[in-house]
């Protein structure tokens, strides 16, 4: 009999999650991970802050993933040790929409996450800021989204209520480490061609004050599967027609590299702090 695929649509995306979690398990030698990380482009070495790495597993060799075609993302998956005998699942496979995969790939990880025991989901990305006081290096809560992707993760008649997606309590611990932490509406473009002026301008318009190509439909999977879900974005650039110049890949790494080390330091606090919450529940 063959192995579930999520390119056989007749086969539930939760029966590969389910083969993804076990093999995890098998492989970092970790029954359960509480709280799960995806990390965008600036936000790759918190891994290095969060706690004892168990394991480093790569993307390929666990079912439904695959490395990221973007550079930034390392391609795999690492189990950290946390305080409270807690573990953290560290993503650096994300796939995007914009690879043509599919919307089940996009979400995978998050439901992998979610059968491997994740209560907490971070999502964090490299974004455009819209509001011209975020400087690139700003970090940003996400409180809420606007999806212009056309796409959803869920499948048939699945109602799933958003109305607090961007957990408000999640946000407020963030808070607590950081009370200069600004938020803002992420706007999700499909992608991968970057935002044009006018684009820019009807999402500040529709109420959006970040731009980006990934996370929204990573959220809405995670509220589906049941699972809270924290957003950042780091402002790596002003968006099209908010800076004069012209927008690169370049210019989004660099930002990146140049904010690590802030950001690894703050979201191993954020983790630290969710971790201590979790716990005591």
């Amino acid at each position: 009999m063959a192995e579930p695929s999520l390119d056989d649509l007749e086969t539930p995306p939760t029966a590969v999650a389910e083969l993804a979690a076990a093999a995890l398990a098998e492989r970092t030698g970790v029954a359960r991970h509480d709280i799960a990380l995806t990390l965008g482009s600036g936000w790759g070495r918190a891994a290095e802050r969060l706690g004892r790495t168990v394991a480093v597993v790569s993307a390929e060799d666990v079912p439904g993933f695959s490395v990221s075609g973007v550079p930034g993302h390392s391609g795999t998956l690492t189990s950290i040790e946390l305080e409270h005998g807690l573990h953290a699942l560290v993503i650096g496979a994300r796939t995007h929409f914009y690879e043509g995969r599919g919307v089940r790939r996009v979400v995978h990880s998050v439901r992998t996450a979610a059968v491997a025991g994740a209560r907490v989901m971070v999502l964090t990305n490299g974004a455009g800021g819209i509001r011209p006081h975020w400087t690139p290096g700003t970090p940003v809560l996400i409180d809420d989204h606007i999806n212009l992707t056309a796409a959803s993760p869920l499948e048939g008649a699945t109602f799933v209520d958003l109305t607090d997606l961007y957990s408000r309590r999640l946000r407020a611990i963030a808070r607590r480490v950081d009370p200069s932490l600004d938020e803002g509406v992420y706007v999700q473009f499909r992608g991968p061609h970057y935002e044009t002026p006018a684009e820019v301008a009807m999402a500040r318009t529709m109420g959006g004050s970040i731009v980006g190509m990934s996370t929204a439909l990573e959220a809405i999977a995670a509220r589906e599967s049941g699972v809270e879900v924290l957003g950042m974005s780091l402002i790596t650039n002003l968006a099209a027609g908010i800076q004069s110049t012209p927008l690169s890949h370049a210019e989004v790494l660099a930002a990146g590299k140049e904010a690590e080390p802030r950001l690894a330091d703050l979201l191993a606090r954020i983790v630290a702090a969710i971790a201590d919450d979790l716990a005591a529940a």
